[in-house]
């Protein structure tokens, strides 16, 4: 599992010698920063600036990941401990709505975003992200597991429904929602809006790295290092929260 992260690491390194030999070597020889070097001196004589691919994605991932998050945990607050008519029927559609790959679903979403009229802005990314079934399949599967008693004795004391969803509901789930938060986060990532994104002020930076990498063979070291980069920040998000996403799921539940 770990070897192709490794080769990552050591691709980055490598001089474009180490790069085309054949057979290829794992770990590299003479390491070197030149592969960064080109790709920052690519992205410089870009007429969009580097800082503004990167703002981009900060925007796009920030509020898509946010809210998600929040949408899915409100959503699934209700199915999860309140009874009302319908409650079923709308659960059996969230699970039936994961049955669906994204391509079944992306002319649908396009149409929904023209008839928005937000196409070409951030919300075209955002709005969609923060509708997915797995989340609110996720958060609404592990609410269950609170005691109810823990609500009634806040409804006692006077606390609305908001109260008890922030302060007693939100932190005892925290690590489901932290792990729905890695999954969106990575998703989010990878996102290079070409579908919605037609002004290129505002592509996120995954977008203008995978053309760096579409440069062909004098673009094999920036190549190397874009890859680098696309890896490792989902990598260090994860590595960051990965005690909370083994706590989802090995968790029993609380017991009453």
């Amino acid at each position: 599992m770990s070897l192709p992260l490794v080769m990552i690491v050591n691709n980055s390194l490598k001089p474009l010698d180490e790069i085309f030999q054949y057979p290829p070597a794992i770990f590299v020889k003479n390491p070197t920063f030149n592969n960064f070097t080109d790709l920052f001196n690519v992205m410089g004589d870009s007429w969009v600036p580097f800082s503004r691919y990167i703002m981009n994605t900060i925007i796009i991932t920030g509020f898509g990941t946010f809210g998600h998050v929040i949408v899915a945990s409100l959503a699934a607050f209700p199915l999860a401990k309140h009874k009302f008519p319908g409650k079923k029927l709308l659960f059996s559609m969230v699970v039936l709505s994961m049955m669906f790959s994204w391509t079944v679903t992306q002319i649908p979403n396009y149409m929904i975003i023209s008839w928005l009229h937000i196409n070409n802005t951030y919300l075209a990314l955002i709005l969609p992200a923060c509708q997915y079934g797995m989340g609110l399949y996720l958060m609404k599967q592990f609410m269950e597991q609170l005691p109810v008693s823990l609500m009634e004795s806040a409804r006692l004391d006077g606390a609305s429904e908001y109260r008890i969803f922030w302060s007693i509901v939100m932190p005892n789930v925290k690590p489901a929602w932290l792990t729905l938060a890695i999954f969106q986060f990575q998703q989010m990532w990878g996102n290079t809006g070409s579908m919605f994104l037609r002004d290129e002020q505002l592509k996120p930076l995954q977008f203008a790295l995978q053309q760096i990498a579409a440069g062909g063979t004098a673009r094999a070291g920036a190549s190397a290092a874009v890859t680098f980069i696309i890896a490792a920040v989902p990598i260090l998000f994860f590595l960051t929260c990965q005690s909370n996403v083994l706590e989802t799921m090995t968790t029993s539940g609380i017991k009453e």
